[in-house]
Protein backbone atom coordinates (compact mmCIF):
# COMPACT_ATOMS: atom_id res chain seq x y z
CA UNK A 1 0.00 0.00 0.00
CA UNK A 2 1.86 3.77 -1.06
CA UNK A 3 1.93 5.99 1.49
CA UNK A 4 -0.97 8.12 0.09
CA UNK A 5 -3.06 5.49 -0.16
CA UNK A 6 -2.25 4.83 4.08
CA UNK A 7 -2.86 8.42 5.22
CA UNK A 8 -5.73 8.21 3.29
CA UNK A 9 -6.78 4.96 4.73
CA UNK A 10 -5.69 6.60 8.16
CA UNK A 11 -7.89 9.70 7.33
CA UNK A 12 -10.97 7.78 6.31
CA UNK A 13 -11.32 8.65 2.88
CA UNK A 14 -10.71 5.43 1.64
CA UNK A 15 -11.68 2.15 2.47
CA UNK A 16 -8.99 0.22 4.32
CA UNK A 17 -8.23 -3.14 2.00
CA UNK A 18 -5.13 -4.36 0.47
CA UNK A 19 -6.45 -4.21 -2.93
CA UNK A 20 -3.66 -2.73 -4.48
CA UNK A 21 -4.16 -3.86 -7.43
CA UNK A 22 -6.75 -2.25 -8.93
CA UNK A 23 -4.88 0.60 -9.62
CA UNK A 24 -2.52 -1.22 -11.58
CA UNK A 25 -4.30 -1.58 -15.06
CA UNK A 26 -2.82 -1.60 -18.93
CA UNK A 27 -3.97 1.88 -19.93
CA UNK A 28 -2.03 3.32 -17.18
CA UNK A 29 0.96 1.41 -17.89
CA UNK A 30 0.80 2.62 -21.70
CA UNK A 31 -0.09 6.16 -20.88
CA UNK A 32 -3.51 7.83 -21.64
CA UNK A 33 -4.41 9.04 -24.78
CA UNK A 34 -3.34 12.76 -25.27
CA UNK A 35 -6.28 15.04 -24.91
CA UNK A 36 -8.21 12.64 -22.50
CA UNK A 37 -8.59 14.72 -19.37
CA UNK A 38 -8.47 12.82 -15.63
CA UNK A 39 -11.57 12.19 -14.06
CA UNK A 40 -11.55 13.10 -10.27
CA UNK A 41 -13.59 11.33 -7.59
CA UNK A 42 -16.48 12.86 -7.23
CA UNK A 43 -16.37 12.51 -3.39
CA UNK A 44 -13.08 15.03 -3.45
CA UNK A 45 -13.67 18.38 -3.82
CA UNK A 46 -11.43 20.27 -5.56
CA UNK A 47 -9.71 23.29 -3.58
CA UNK A 48 -11.05 25.99 -5.58
CA UNK A 49 -14.45 25.08 -5.86
CA UNK A 50 -14.15 24.91 -2.06
CA UNK A 51 -12.78 28.34 -1.60
CA UNK A 52 -15.05 29.89 -4.59
CA UNK A 53 -18.00 28.37 -2.61
CA UNK A 54 -17.02 29.76 0.69
CA UNK A 55 -16.08 33.49 -0.70
CA UNK A 56 -12.46 32.68 0.29
CA UNK A 57 -10.42 33.65 -3.04
CA UNK A 58 -8.13 36.42 -3.48
CA UNK A 59 -6.95 37.38 -7.37
CA UNK A 60 -3.29 38.03 -8.45
CA UNK A 61 -3.30 40.45 -11.82
CA UNK A 62 -0.33 41.36 -13.13
CA UNK A 63 -0.61 43.11 -15.92
CA UNK A 64 1.42 44.43 -18.87
CA UNK A 65 -0.63 47.47 -20.18
CA UNK A 66 -3.79 49.04 -19.63
CA UNK A 67 -5.49 46.55 -21.38
CA UNK A 68 -5.72 44.14 -18.75
CA UNK A 69 -7.33 46.23 -16.14
CA UNK A 70 -10.98 45.08 -17.53
CA UNK A 71 -9.26 41.56 -15.31
CA UNK A 72 -9.17 43.74 -12.09
CA UNK A 73 -12.04 45.10 -12.30
CA UNK A 74 -14.21 42.12 -13.22
CA UNK A 75 -12.39 39.97 -10.62
CA UNK A 76 -13.43 43.24 -7.57
CA UNK A 77 -16.70 43.75 -8.80
CA UNK A 78 -17.27 39.92 -8.12
CA UNK A 79 -16.41 40.66 -4.39
CA UNK A 80 -12.99 38.95 -5.07
CA UNK A 81 -10.08 40.90 -3.33
CA UNK A 82 -7.31 41.31 -5.89
CA UNK A 83 -3.40 41.56 -5.71
CA UNK A 84 -2.13 43.91 -8.53
CA UNK A 85 1.18 43.63 -9.07
CA UNK A 86 2.48 46.86 -11.64
CA UNK A 87 6.44 45.50 -11.37
CA UNK A 88 6.26 44.81 -15.31
CA UNK A 89 4.18 47.94 -16.78
CA UNK A 90 5.95 51.02 -17.62
CA UNK A 91 5.22 54.53 -15.22
CA UNK A 92 2.70 55.86 -17.58
CA UNK A 93 0.86 53.01 -17.51
CA UNK A 94 0.57 52.12 -14.21
CA UNK A 95 -0.15 55.19 -12.92
CA UNK A 96 -3.44 54.77 -14.92
CA UNK A 97 -3.85 51.72 -13.79
CA UNK A 98 -3.71 52.73 -9.68
CA UNK A 99 -6.17 55.77 -11.22
CA UNK A 100 -8.65 52.84 -12.39
CA UNK A 101 -8.25 51.00 -9.10
CA UNK A 102 -8.93 54.28 -7.21
CA UNK A 103 -11.69 54.71 -9.26
CA UNK A 104 -13.11 50.82 -8.67
CA UNK A 105 -12.51 51.11 -4.82
CA UNK A 106 -14.55 54.43 -4.61
CA UNK A 107 -17.61 53.18 -6.36
CA UNK A 108 -17.96 49.77 -4.98
CA UNK A 109 -16.73 50.99 -1.30
CA UNK A 110 -13.77 49.19 -0.87
CA UNK A 111 -9.94 50.05 -0.20
CA UNK A 112 -6.68 50.09 -1.68
CA UNK A 113 -3.33 49.64 0.10
CA UNK A 114 0.25 49.62 -0.83
CA UNK A 115 2.39 46.03 -0.29
CA UNK A 116 4.99 46.92 -1.55
CA UNK A 117 7.01 49.33 -4.45
CA UNK A 118 4.46 48.87 -7.00
CA UNK A 119 2.08 46.10 -5.49
CA UNK A 120 -1.35 46.77 -4.22
CA UNK A 121 -4.32 45.03 -2.37
CA UNK A 122 -7.90 45.75 -3.57
CA UNK A 123 -10.54 44.62 -0.80
CA UNK A 124 -13.76 44.86 -1.66
CA UNK A 125 -16.38 46.65 1.51
CA UNK A 126 -16.88 43.61 2.95
CA UNK A 127 -13.32 42.39 3.90
CA UNK A 128 -11.26 43.11 6.57
CA UNK A 129 -7.90 43.77 6.53
CA UNK A 130 -5.73 42.71 9.90
CA UNK A 131 -2.51 44.02 10.37
CA UNK A 132 -0.38 41.68 11.94
CA UNK A 133 1.82 43.18 14.77
CA UNK A 134 5.40 41.31 15.52
CA UNK A 135 5.12 38.95 18.25
CA UNK A 136 7.81 40.88 20.40
CA UNK A 137 5.45 44.25 20.42
CA UNK A 138 2.04 42.57 21.36
CA UNK A 139 0.62 43.91 24.52
CA UNK A 140 -1.63 41.10 25.08
CA UNK A 141 0.73 38.72 26.82
CA UNK A 142 1.18 36.15 24.16
CA UNK A 143 4.84 35.47 24.07
CA UNK A 144 5.48 38.37 26.85
CA UNK A 145 7.72 37.36 29.53
CA UNK A 146 8.08 40.43 31.61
Amino acid sequence: MGSVRKASAWLGLVDDNNDDERYYDDEYSEGAEPGEAWVTDPRVKVASDVAEDKGRRIGTVTPDSFRDARAIGELFRDGVPVIMNLTAMDAADAKRVVDFAAGLIFGLRGSIDRVSNRVFLLSPADTEIVNGEPAAHRTDGFFNQS
